[in-house]
């Protein structure tokens, strides 16, 4: 396939990027790729494994076009990184390949470990060898953009502290720690070997085509089979909700306009608890797809609360005052807006959530019902 070099623009000449997206048919990547294949001249070559939540389905709106290209692979895989980079010569790598499920990396660290600080590192040193040998004006405008979470902050035990881009880390879970590890060579990359890098740490996202083991799709998909809702401990643990088409907009601003060395908050603006998130849910069910269920008139009424998650942090809340300030991003969708389009997806896309409940993922989470 030939990656065509488009041009743009009234008045000056703009050259279109060749992206390198790790991780591109996973939940945040797949939209990434969308955002960026149709709504710009930009080609993407886009490098996934396609582990259990790796689904190409969310491609498909794009697969066909000769800007895009999937590569099957590992990040961790050296030899195939370094002949990516030789093959298709990138001007931006936008790192989002990771495992990412905070109970998964409790039941089983390791995969943690390999995939989001030793894959990142073999990404960093591949992308350090090319960028080397680069000539000076396609080497002045290389990037590297690292996409992180909010989750490496820790815990705000307050109300009314925001996560900055100065908070110290604190994570809890080997999930968030081998995050914040993955940051940590980024930006010794950067400080010790000049690699232009970014890094972007993101709140909870939500929308179109998220593997079903996150809160909202389990709520859903759940309430539309008359299973029970799992709530952790209480419910009251609060989150920033981003939806995901926000986030793929933030990405891509970041990555052309972004400064080498900084780091960027993207977040929602929408700090909800988790019962009120699953109600809300619930409410918008009861009006599009009514139960038929014999034992409730409600969708809340299923809802059951099981043990807390171990270490489970109390709130997440992201100040996206540097992004907004210097980019000029701003999330276009409120919680409320955001939601019900997800929740209208997922009733008009029961097909695609069958396929990928029958493969890999049954519908587990970590915590048993309370007695």
């Amino acid at each position: 396939m030939v990656l065509k070099i488009l041009l743009s623009g009234i008045g000056s000449i703009k050259v279109n990027k060749i992206f390198l997206i790790t991780g591109g048919a996973g939940f945040i990547g797949s939209a990434l790729i969308r955002h960026i294949i149709e709504n710009t001249g930009h080609s993407v070559i886009n490098l996934d494994k396609l582990t259990y939540a790796g689904n190409l389905e969310a491609l498909e709106s794009i697969d066909k076009s000769e800007r895009y290209r999937f590569e099957k692979g590992d990040i961790c895989d050296s030899d195939l990184v370094k002949q990516l980079f030789n093959e298709h010569k990138p001007d931006i790598v936008i790192h989002l390949a990771a495992e990412s499920h905070v109970d998964r990396s409790i039941d089983g660290p390791g995969d943690f470990i390999q995939t989001n600080i030793f894959g990142t590192y073999v990404l960093l040193e591949k992308a350090r060898e090319y960028w080397a040998g680069l000539n000076d004006g396609k080497k002045d405008n290389f990037k590297f953009l690292h996409v992180s979470t909010d989750e490496v902050y820790g815990d705000l035990k307050g109300t009314e502290d925001l996560f900055t881009e100065e908070t110290a880390y604190a994570p809890s879970s080997p999930y968030s720690a081998s995050k914040a590890s993955s940051d940590h060579l980024v930006r010794a990359w950067y400080r010790t070997f000049g690699l232009p890098v970014l890094i972007t740490n993101c709140s909870n996202n939500y929308g179109l085509f998220q593997f079903p083991e996150k809160l909202i799709p389990v709520i859903i998909l759940n309430a539309l089979e008359g299973k029970e809702l799992p709530v952790y401990g209480n419910g009251k643990q609060v989150r920033d909700w981003l939806y995901v088409e926000d986030h793929a907009r933030a990405l891509l601003e970041v990555a052309l306009g972004g400064e080498s060395g900084e780091t960027y908050n993207i977040g929602g603006n929408n700090e909800m608890q988790n019962i009120e998130v699953i109600k809300i849910v619930c409410s918008i069910l009861d009006e599009l797809a009514p139960s038929g269920y014999d034992n409730i008139s409600k969708y809340e009424e299923l809802i059951t609360y099981v043990s807390d998650r171990v270490g489970h942090d109390e709130r997440y809340a992201i100040n996206a005052a540097k992004i907004s300030d210097k980019l000029g991003w701003k999330p276009d969708e409120t919680f409320l807006t955001g939601i019900k389009k997800t929740v209208k997806w997922y009733l008009d896309n029961t097909s695609w959530c069958k396929r990928v409940k029958d493969g890999n993922y049954q519908g587990e989470r970590l915590g048993v019902i309370n007695p």
